[in-house]
This record gives structure tokens, C-alpha cells and sequence, in this order.
């Protein structure tokens, strides 16, 4: 069986994924979402540079949560590789891939092992779903407009058919909707 490819984001309800000047401050930090468990279903994390550059290898500071910090732990335990058309080889924290995407990626997803979490940013992930790549869209959409941005769904020129797998409502308004690619 191979493994699937989950793209996991917090998306505003405007549907951008990140403020005008980059800023993420609306994303609510829940608790009640378990997101331990969806870190122990995957042990592959996939980036874009821009992505892996700020938070590929974030360390948090004292002033952080252990909450936080057990959390940033359990992601940079994780296979990671960076998608750059710049930057080659690995930095031993990472591998670079810089071509043959759809090739790349499909042998990842035949390897043994557990899932693997498509991070971003928003150029690999309108990449991956150009390619037909994502597997499974698990979107927490968060309480908040913010009018502009950058939008999470930019630059797909086909329609996507998919299917819903589970719905679930947090105590702080954040809304988890989890769809399955369905290809047709």
C-alpha cells in the first residue's frame, strides 16, 4: 500500500493561509485538535524553501510552552525534504530535490513507512495539486477574515472532485474538514 500524501494547513475562512505581511498570529495553537496523533501518522515532512527556511529547522525559546516545544520536537524528528529550484544536495537536516517532482515524489510514496505531510508553502502545494499529488486536504479553518493574503487555493485551473472523510468543531471555532482526493 503506498503512503498518502496529506496536505495539513490552517486556513482562514477568507481562505488564506498566511496575512499579507507573512503573518500567522490568527492560527490558534488547539489543544483539543490532537495534533500529536497526526504527527505520529506521518514520518516524512515535505517544504518548499521558503517554508523550510522559517520554519524547517524553528526552534522554540524559553518563552514557549513545553506543549510547543514537545510539538517542534516531534516535527524535526521527521524525514524532511525541501523542493528548491536553487538549493541542491542536503544540509543534513533536510534533502533537496530540484526536478522530476512527480517522479521524486512517487517513489517517496512507494517507500516503506508511514504518511507524509505536505507543509507548503503555497507555490509546492498549488505544484503537488497540479500534479494530482495530494491525497487527503485536511483544512482547519480558523474563526477569522482577514481580507487579504495569501490564498491557499492559487493558480489551479482544473476542478478538483473530493470527498468528504470527517468533519469535526473545536471548542475555539476552528473547524477541521478532512477530504480524500477522488480523482475523477
Amino acid at each position: 500500500m503506498t503512503r498518502k500524501i496529506i496536505l495539513d494547513l490552517a486556513v482562514t475562512l477568507d481562505g488564506f493561509i498566511e496575512g499579507k505581511q507573512g503573518e500567522i498570529d490568527w492560527c490558534i495553537m488547539d489543544p483539543e485538535m490532537e495534533f500529536n496523533h497526526f504527527l505520529a501518522q506521518i514520518d516524512t515532512i515535505l517544504y518548499g524553501r521558503k517554508s523550510y527556511d522559517l520554519w524547517g529547522q524553528f526552534t522554540p525559546g524559553l518563552e514557549h510552552a513545553d506543549s510547543e516545544k514537545e510539538f517542534w520536537e516531534q516535527v524535526h524528528s521527521k524525514e524532511k525534504y525541501v523542493f528548491s529550484r536553487t538549493q541542491k544536495g542536503t544540509d543534513h537536516k533536510a534533502i533537496f530535490i530540484n526536478d522530476r517532482i512527480l517522479e521524486k515524489v512517487n517513489e517517496l510514496k512507494n517507500k516503506p513507512g508511514k504518511d507524509i505531510w505536505l507543509y507548503g508553502g503555497a507555490s509546492l502545494i498549488t505544484t503537488f495539486i497540479r500534479l494530482g499529488l495530494v491525497d487527503e486536504f485536511r483544512l482547519s479553518v480558523h474563526p477569522v477574515v482577514l481580507g487579504e493574503g495569501k490564498p491557499l487555493f492559487a493558480d489551479i485551473k482544473q476542478r478538483l472532485n473530493l470527498k468528504m472523510v470527517n468533519t469535526r468543531t473545536f471548542s475555539s471555532g476552528v473547524v477541521q474538514l478532512i477530504y480524500h482526493f477522488d480523482g475523477d
